[in-house]
């Protein structure tokens, strides 16, 4: 199927059960990306029918996945519309005289068994080795017996008359026509005994009231798809175009889990990662533009999307992907726009990943300004600010004896390059990068060093680390004073090392 040409009415509908997962996520990207690119409208709705399991938290934060990745919606909880409201427990009274309307049209029936009396049937079909289905008694309770039940406090709920023959087809944009055998079904439950909907009769009304014209969701739900086919025909309602988006699975085909790393937008946002590439990494997830492009901004992505480059495939969530494209979203950050991100990040407590606590908050933006072009191409988390900038902002550097030397150097060589590395330092006529490059490779040829040999002593002393940003710019940034502090300790430490214990 080809991209619709008329504006599109299109909903996201999650349950607050639980925080939204990427596969939910992405559902509500690829709404709103079609709603964008026909000029329609993107709906938000609560289902929130399952009572028992609502999480007022888990409701938090789906408003906050959706704010954090700019998906602005047109109606829905907070924003009004003309087709509220927008939260399925409060439009009970609508479900209650639909499937009361259903039976009264012999569509569907009221039934009184009780869960004990379904759990046995279920045990006696597994002992069978029956698939386990309800066997349609209710069809032949009178109303008289209903009403007997329903003075005795037994539970009743309406279930919808599945005819038992027969098929239902339907064409999914994504897999073409798919078509059920209705033997295969069994009468199912559409109002619970707490006269709340299920999803199957809820959502169908809702999507009809709301002028829903194409319902996205996930391949789990073609398995339902023909109950769903069956209430929209017992009510005369038409029903909308279906696009069953393919499962994700970890990279090892398993379903994406936890053990596969993050399973929501927030933890994403927690762990450092940029909106854009989040947002950018999730639409690939079962949708291609047609080439090799992988980073898109998203107004490339409203243009290029279209409904028949979804997969019928599962598609593959890899992690380690999604860590780079989100460095190439910081590499093609302005500067005071990536600052501005990784502050927060930064001036976090030493235990939530911030730097050292005794380092003065807020932090020095024109300082921090300095250093981020040092780090800049090498980031890829805004998280990695404090591990890979600390040393600038914290004094506390204690290098090991292990990693001072460089490569084919002894702890006495390395006292040696030290020493004369310190000497310069304290005399050096200029403290600029360049500068000092010039006159710490001088020095190496002097103290008969390779340079590689001089400047690895140099870089662990002074910033505790075998890895850092460039020296000399390094240097420079941390101030003539503080590196001569370090030199001095780091040979504090080595000469300790080096003397020989009296017996």
């Amino acid at each position: 199927m080809t991209n619709p040409t008329s504006p599109v009415r299109v909903r996201y509908a999650p349950s607050p059960t639980g925080i939204p997962h990427i596969g939910n996520i992405r559902t509500a990207l690829f709404c709103w990306v079609l709603a964008q690119q026909t000029d329609g409208q993107f709906i938000v709705r609560i289902e929130d029918t399952d009572q028992s399991r609502y999480d007022s938290e888990a409701e938090k934060a789906i408003f906050e996945s959706l704010e954090w990745l700019g998906l602005g919606f047109d109606e829905g909880p907070g924003k009004g519309g003309d087709h509220g409201p927008y939260v399925q427990s409060q439009r009970q009274p609508t479900y209650i005289e639909a499937a009361h309307r259903l039976v009264e049209s012999g569509h569907a029936y009221y039934d009184d068994t009780t869960p004990e009396q379904l759990h046995a049937l279920r045990e006696r079909q597994r002992a069978a080795k029956q698939p386990p289905r309800y066997d349609g008694r209710g069809r032949h309770r009178s109303p008289e017996e209903i009403e007997e039940s329903r003075k005795a406090g037994l539970p009743i709920t309406v279930r919808l008359k599945v005819p038992d023959h027969g098929s239902v087809s339907f064409v999914d944009s994504v897999r073409g026509k798919i078509t059920f055998e209705l033997k295969e079904l069994d009468d199912f439950v559409i109002l619970k005994s707490d006269e709340m909907p299920t999803y199957h009769l809820a959502h169908i009304l809702d999507d009809a009231a709301m002028g829903v014209t194409h319902v996205i969701r996930g391949d789990e739900w073609i398995s339902s798809t023909p109950r769903h086919l069956l209430i929209h025909q017992a009510l005369g309602i038409e029903p909308p175009e279906y696009v069953h988006v393919p499962l994700i699975l970890g990279k090892d085909k398993a379903k994406l889990s936890k053990r596969h790393g993050a399973t929501s937008a927030l933890e994403y946002r927690e762990l450092g990662f940029l909106p854009g590439a989040v947002f950018n990494f999730i639409c690939l997830l079962g949708w291609s533009p047609g080439d090799d492009t992988e980073v898109m901004p998203r107004e490339e992505i409203v243009r290029r999307f279209s409904i028949d480059r979804i997969n019928d495939s599962p598609a593959t969530f890899d992690a380690e992907k999604l860590e780079w494209m989100n460095g190439v979203y910081i590499r093609n950050m302005d500067e005071d726009d990536l600052i501005s991100e990784m502050l927060p990040f930064m001036e976090r407590p030493k235990a939530e990943g911030g730097l050292p606590d005794s380092v003065t908050r807020p932090i020095d933006r024109d300082y921090l300004k300095r250093l981020i072009p040092l780090v800049h191409e090498r980031l890829k988390l805004l998280t990695e600010g404090s591990e890979t900038l600390d040393f600038f902002f914290d004094d506390n550097v204690n290098p090991s004896v292990e990693d001072l030397p460089g490569r084919k150097m002894d702890e006495a060589m390395t006292v040696q390059a030290l020493e004369a590395a310190l000497d310069l330092c304290k005399d050096a006529s200029s403290f600029e990068p360049e500068h000092l490059e010039v006159e710490y490779r001088v020095l190496a040829h002097k103290i008969e060093m390779k340079p590689g040999q001089l400047f690895s002593p140099i870089r662990v002393a002074i910033t505790g680390k075998t890895f850092a940003p460039p020296l000399f710019d390094t240097m420079s940034a941390i101030g003539r004073e503080r590196c001569v502090e370090r030199i001095e300790n780091a040979l504090i430490t080595l000469r300790s090392a080096v003397s020989t214990p009296t017996d």
